[in-house]
C-alpha cells in the first residue's frame, strides 16, 4: 500500500510546518489529489488515520480535494476539463494535448493551533 508511504511523507511535511510556527497542534490538513494520481482516496484517508497517532497532528481533520483532469490543446490553445480516458480536445478533437492538472498530490494547506502570548 503506497498510500502509507505517501502519508508518511505528508505527515513529515506537516510536522516541519508545525514546528516552524511553534504550533501546539494541527487542526486540519488539506490535500489536493488528481484523479489520475494513482491514489485511492479511502486508502489514503485510512493510512493517514493510522500514521498520525501520537503526533502533533493526531486530532487533525484530513480533507481531500479531488482535482479533475485538465488538458491544454497544442492545436487550438483551448484549456478544458476532460474525461480520464478521453484526452482529446473538446473544441477541435485534436489528440495533441498536454496534461495541466489531474495527476497531482499536493499538500494544499495546514491549519495550526498556535498560542499567542
Amino acid at each position: 500500500m503506497h498510500e502509507l508511504s505517501l502519508c508518511d511523507d505528508l505527515l513529515s511535511q506537516v510536522i516541519v510546518i508545525a514546528a516552524q510556527h511553534n504550533a501546539q497542534s494541527v487542526e486540519s490538513i488539506t490535500v489536493k489529489i488528481g484523479v489520475l494520481a494513482g491514489i485511492e482516496p479511502l486508502l489514503l484517508e485510512n493510512a493517514f488515520a493510522m500514521i498520525k497517532v501520537g503526533t502533533i497532528a493526531e486530532l487533525a481533520e484530513f480533507i481531500m480535494e479531488i482535482a479533475p483532469v485538465i488538458i491544454l490543446c497544442q492545436n487550438c490553445g483551448i484549456s478544458a476539463e476532460s474525461a480520464t480516458n478521453h484526452l482529446l480536445c473538446k473544441s477541435c478533437q485534436s489528440p495533441e494535448t498536454n496534461l495541466i492538472s489531474g495527476d497531482e498530490l499536493i499538500l494544499a494547506s495546514v491549519a495550526l493551533s498556535v498560542q499567542t502570548h
